[in-house]
């Protein structure tokens, strides 16, 4: 398993956990060490057939800071060079993260335990799911530092939130609380601090007693939802149902409904 010092990765019941394992930086993510861990996090949830879930949270006080601002200040790691090569570290930098994270085939849930700023704020808007501790704050807060959402916060926050919050989080700098994150839609629940990571396995356990390979399509179905035309969607859509029809799964599926018993799935 890919378990760094910053980046912690666990795999329990058919469900991986990820935590970001940095509470001194408050889990910034744009040193090259953590950007590393995260995608190769990545690459093991793709690669781990027997992972059909995953949860990512944050060690300490803080979800994520998202950039170092001391590297900022100091114009070090990803925030040195030439206005040319800065332009390579975001690429080959941080924005390896949505990259990746748009590549993992399984749902990804978001545990948001306490503030997410910036690309923090951003990093739980590439998960699937977000549920929020009442401690969780959330803040498009790049322009308070003087720059622009460099690792595709202008593409995912307005699909989450719409354009017109996105552009009122995105151009003030303003942190909104949990309870204002759940009435703008960013995250789907809020529970007191102690039960998020309980909460956060509930849901993953009703993910995860599902079908493998349906869990999977489900997913890939939904994102490409989100692009693509609908008579191209439901094309696709049927072509992927009967890949389902004639798996061992949908039949373990179909006599555990009519015997009302629980179902056994194997992932074939």
């Amino acid at each position: 398993m890919p378990t760094t010092e910053i980046l912690k990765f666990t795999v329990d019941n058919h469900i991986a956990t990820i935590t970001l394992n940095q509470p001194e930086t408050r889990n910034s993510i744009s040193e090259y060490e953590m950007i590393d861990a995260i995608v190769s996090a990545c690459n093991e949830l793709n690669q781990n057939s027997d992972i059909r879930v995953a949860i990512l949270t944050g060690a300490g006080s803080a979800f994520c800071s998202g950039g170092n601002v001391k590297d900022m200040r100091d114009k070090k790691g990803m925030f040195s060079g030439s206005s040319d090569e800065l332009a390579d570290n975001y690429r080959n930098g941080i924005q390896r993260i949505p990259l990746a994270l748009s590549q993992v085939e399984i749902p990804l849930i978001a545990a948001v335990n306490g503030p997410a700023v910036g690309a923090g704020c951003d990093l739980t808007c590439m998960c699937d799911i977000r549920i929020a501790s009442v401690k969780a704050k959330f803040a498009e807060s790049f322009i308070k530092v003087g720059i622009i959402p460099g690792d595709g916060g202008a593409w995912f926050l307005p699909r989450i939130i719409g354009i017109s919050r996105a552009s009122q989080m995105a151009l003030t700098g303003q942190m909104i609380d949990a309870q204002t994150a759940l009435q703008w839609n960013l995250v789907s629940e809020v529970v007191e601090h102690d039960a998020l990571l309980v909460r956060a396995n509930e849901l993953a356990n009703q993910i995860a007693s599902n079908p493998p390979q349906v869990i999977r399509a489900t997913k890939r179905l939904l994102k490409l939802g989100q692009t693509m035309e609908l008579p191209e969607l439901l094309d696709e859509s049927a072509r992927v149902q009967a890949q389902m029809h004639a798996t061992e799964d949908h039949i373990e599926a179909v006599n555990a409904f009519l015997e009302k018993r629980p179902a056994n799935f194997k992932g074939q």
